[in-house]
């Protein structure tokens, strides 16, 4: 299982980091994904890190604002939040591809609880 940890409210411009710590297997030879479902909207793919190359790609919507990073010797994952706007309010969710090149959803064999984050002042 993944399990998040993280979330909160914060002001526009602040910062968060979300953390998802795998428990059962190991993370290493996953793709690794953050996904954000925002209210009323389907949930989006906003940052992945493929296996084995480990290359990252972001969501035009959040590029240059959020980085994506794993750890494997904590079996772990984690999205770095900066510049936060209102419209990142969403609920984020993590999630684990085997072996993949992508993070497609459809794809995601582990996915966390998800972590409620609202950007408001």
């Amino acid at each position: 299982q993944l399990v998040e940890s993280g979330g909160g409210l914060v002001e526009p411009g602040g910062s968060l980091r979300l953390s998802c710590a795998a428990s059962g297997f190991t993370l290493e030879r996953y793709a690794i994904g953050w996904f954000r479902q925002a209210p009323g909207k389907g949930r989006e793919e906003i940052a992945c890190m493929n296996y084995p190359d480990s290359d990252t790609k972001y969501a035009d919507s959040v590029n240059g604002r959020f980085t994506i990073s794993r750890d494997n010797s904590k079996n772990a994952e984690y999205l770095q939040m900066d510049n936060l706007m209102p419209e990142d309010t969403a609920v984020y969710y993590c999630g684990a591809v085997w072996r993949g090149l992508a993070c497609v959803s459809a794809s995601v064999n582990y996915w966390g609880q998800g972590s409620l984050v609202i950007v408001s002042s």
